[in-house]
C-alpha cells in the first residue's frame, strides 16, 4: 500500500472523526444515523493513521506531495 494521503487531508479526517465521536458520546446524535456516522468516523481515523485511502486508489487520486 503506497501512502496517498497528505497532511491536510489526514488532519481534516481526524478532526471530523473527533467531532462525530463527541456528538455520539454526548448523545446529540442517536439511532441508526449515529451508528453510521460512528462507523464513518472510525474509517476516517483508520485511513488517517495508515495514510492510505482505498477509494483514492480506485479513483486515481493522491493528496500526498511526491518527494524526490
Amino acid at each position: 500500500m503506497k501512502p496517498n494521503m497528505g497532511t491536510a487531508d489526514k488532519t481534516a479526517r481526524i478532526a471530523v472523526a473527533i467531532i462525530i465521536a463527541i456528538l455520539y458520546f454526548t448523545n446529540l446524535i442517536s439511532g441508526t444515523l449515529a451508528i453510521i456516522l460512528f462507523i464513518i468516523a472510525a474509517l476516517f481515523l483508520l485511513t488517517s493513521l495508515i495514510s492510505f485511502c482505498p477509494l483514492y486508489t480506485a479513483l486515481g487520486i493522491s493528496t500526498r506531495k511526491e518527494t524526490e
